[in-house]
């Protein structure tokens, strides 16, 4: 059993040394490394014990561990369900809706899926890349591709391949049993929570005299933390809340996601094929950002971030690489002709179409980061790491699938009138809170308190605090929500959350006995 284990951490020890030296960080350390070596502080008669001590204290073993530690974040495997193949099949499915109903808006209105732009059209939006707010172009004819409603109705048409009893009712979310923690594995998952500890987040109102006293103590701590360079404790501290003056440094640690010389050259390049190429999910950005971003009191002054960081992730072909193994994306080739030759390239280069509020996902770290670029890796590697789970058909346990049956079921468990009175009114529970899971409540809650519940999915690396919130919410307007009975109205019980405080909610919820 020994010989297998060390076999095994072998194996896995040379599958991260052949990914590390395809990344384009590992030449950046290797120059660091050969430059180390050539000081006094690398002895020759002692070669190896010098060149650890000096990298330990240059800070490149923290590099090292910290590139190791996010090999192991990104490369996880995918947990296995019996029913992949279903959720694979069921994602392809909608993917090709999806296109088709591309294919028909560009008929529709007489366009095409991409084309190169015209010189004049390039030096336009290369003059107002930093106010594109101020780029006319009309978008009133386009609509979003599908929203969370619509989504819904995949998720609820699910027919999986168990066979339902008689007399089941029709509107039951889950036909396969899918594994999701219950009450007493979110407490274990959730241990500071649950424990009732201390935790930066929670309104002065409700803590002792000492907020202001616990700030600074974090503030002192999450510096400590800063200074020794090492995600997995920056990670354990976003456990206990991070102060808002450290947040961007502390998240851009836990993901790995600091901006080194080639980040801004690949920027540049997402920036050349914005020019260079017209792509008709460029409008659906435009009008998403229109629709979402630009109408909320939080968030319009961001557009023009916006429209550069959104317009460049649907470009970048590191989304569609990094998420291949992902169920149902597709490729579609489509052709355009410049300098007389014909260029080839990947709808949409990213393999992501958005929904209606996609935007909101990247909105939030405009609040953090007042460089796009930086803005735009952390954000990318957030994406790929955890949101691209919520608007994708799979069996993983973060998947939109798992997130919204462990909503219901713990509805069902916790608040048995509430979910008999939705069943009563013919309302499908999942469908009042569709839009806070799948934009991880983005553009719901207030940005302070969002920021303290994506604080919670980083320090722990798991979305299921999500649709605990969610059921936590319904709990605490559960009074108000057994007055109506129309979906219009329980919307409307629902629609401000501007008094919600996430820690506060959740602490309670996860004490409670």
């Amino acid at each position: 059993m020994e010989d297998m284990k060390n076999k095994s951490i072998h194996h896995t020890a040379v599958k991260i040394c052949e990914d590390f030296k395809s990344s384009p960080s590992y030449q950046a350390l290797f120059q660091d490394l050969q430059k180390l070596v050539s000081t006094p502080s690398v002895k020759y008669d002692d070669f190896k014990e010098s060149l650890l001590k000096a990298m330990k204290d240059n800070g490149l073993d923290a590099g090292l561990r910290n590139n190791v530690y996010h090999w192991m974040k990104t490369k996880k495997k995918e947990v296995c369900s019996p029913y992949d193949t279903f959720f694979r099949k069921a994602q392809i499915h909608w993917d090709k809706r999806i296109h088709k109903s591309l294919n028909s808006m560009c008929a529709e209105l007489g366009i095409n899926l991409a084309k190169v732009r015209t010189g004049v059209e390039r030096e336009e939006i290369a003059g107002k890349w930093g106010e594109l707010s101020n780029y006319e172009v009309d978008i009133h004819k386009y609509r979003p591709v599908y929203a969370p409603k619509d989504f819904l109705e995949v998720l609820l048409n699910l027919k999986g391949p168990t066979t339902r009893s008689k007399g089941c009712p029709k509107w039951e979310f889950a036909q396969m049993p899918l594994k999701v923690k219950n009450l007493t594995d979110l407490r274990c998952l959730y241990l500071e929570l649950s424990r009732g500890e201390q935790i930066l987040g929670i309104n002065s109102s409700m803590l002792s005299p000492h907020y202001s006293t616990l700030e600074t103590e974090r503030i002192t701590l999450g510096e400590k933390v800063l200074s020794k360079n090492y995600a997995p404790m920056a990670q354990e501290f976003l456990k206990k809340g991070c102060p808002q003056c450290l947040r961007a440094k502390i998240w851009t640690l836990v993901l790995g996601a600091d901006v080194k010389p080639y980040h801004y050259s690949y920027f540049e390049s997402l920036k050349e094929s914005v020019l260079q190429y017209d792509l008709m999910i460029d409008k659906l950005i435009i009008k998403d950002i229109n629709l979402t971003a630009s109408n909320d009191d939080q968030y319009f002054v961001f557009e023009d971030v916006l429209y550069q960081v959104m317009l460049c992730f649907s470009r970048d072909g590191e989304i569609l690489k990094d998420l291949s193994t992902q169920p149902g994306f597709m490729q579609v080739v489509i052709k355009g002709k410049q300098n007389g030759a014909e260029n080839t390239i990947i709808f949409p280069p990213s393999g992501v179409i958005p929904f209606h509020g996609f935007t909101m996902y990247a909105a939030p770290f405009c609040y953090l980061y007042d460089d796009p670029i930086q803005l735009y890796f952390v954000f990318r590697t957030f994406y790929i790491r955890y949101f691209h789970r919520l608007h994708r058909v799979c069996g993983n346990p973060q998947g939109v699938v798992a997130l919204c049956l462990q909503y219901e079921k713990m509805l069902q468990c916790f608040e048995p009138s509430l979910w008999h009175h939705f069943r009563k009114c013919q309302i499908h529970p999942v469908r009042v809170v569709i839009k806070w899971i799948m934009r991880a409540f983005s553009g719901h809650l207030p940005p302070e308190q969002l920021l303290n519940l994506w604080d919670l999915i980083l320090a722990y690396d798991s979305l299921e605090i999500i649709p605990m919130l969610a059921l936590v919410i319904l709990i605490f307007r559960k009074e108000n929500l057994l007055k109506v009975n129309t979906l219009q109205n329980i919307e409307a019980v629902l629609a401000d959350l501007s008094s919600i405080s996430v820690i506060p909610l959740l602490q309670m919820a996860l004490l409670k006995e």
